[in-house]
């Protein structure tokens, strides 16, 4: 396989995982009767998690776009999963909590994922498979993030056209 071919195939690869993970975040979800919540909220509910986090940090923390994790926080608070709480120290900033109905979501994704690691120890996928894998896909963010800085320097060096 080409280097192209490769690089093209793990861009590929990598949007296709995340979204098949999401189908089955929403299969469990389906399986269990909950359809006021979607995957990717249950995903935030599970990356809160016992932290109380602004959404800032939970957009760091997650594969979110500022303005999705504004609006899913949004709906988490009106159907009750989330409480949301102003900080004292900056008024512009909230702080989001799980409520009880916010755990059972948190706890459900929790035991899906434990669920899969069972199930994962009985493949060919074991731990120094992953931790490869992960050491792979942390370069490919360091030199997309690198590029990111690169372009955008060279972009504000560029006269306009």
């Amino acid at each position: 396989m080409s280097m192209l071919l490769a690089y093209l195939d793990a861009i590929a690869l990598t949007e296709r995982l995340h979204r098949q993970f999401l189908e089955i975040v929403k299969v469990e979800l389906e399986n269990n009767g909950m359809h006021d919540v979607n995957n990717v909220q249950a995903m935030i509910l599970f990356n809160v998690g016992d932290h109380d986090m602004t959404i800032g940090e939970l957009t760091l923390r997650g594969c979110y776009l500022g303005s999705n994790v504004s609006y899913n926080v949004k709906k988490l608070a009106e159907h009750g999963y989330l409480s949301q709480q102003r900080s004292l120290h900056d008024r512009r900033s909230i702080r989001v909590r799980l409520t009880e109905k916010g755990m059972a979501v948190r706890n459900l994704v929790r035991q899906m994922v434990e669920r899969h690691l069972g199930q994962l120890s009985q493949s060919r996928l074991d731990e120094q498979t992953l931790v490869h894998a992960i050491v792979t896909f942390r370069r490919l963010d360091r030199f997309w993030t690198q590029s990111l800085t690169v372009g955008n320097r060279l972009a504000r060096l560029s006269p306009a056209a």
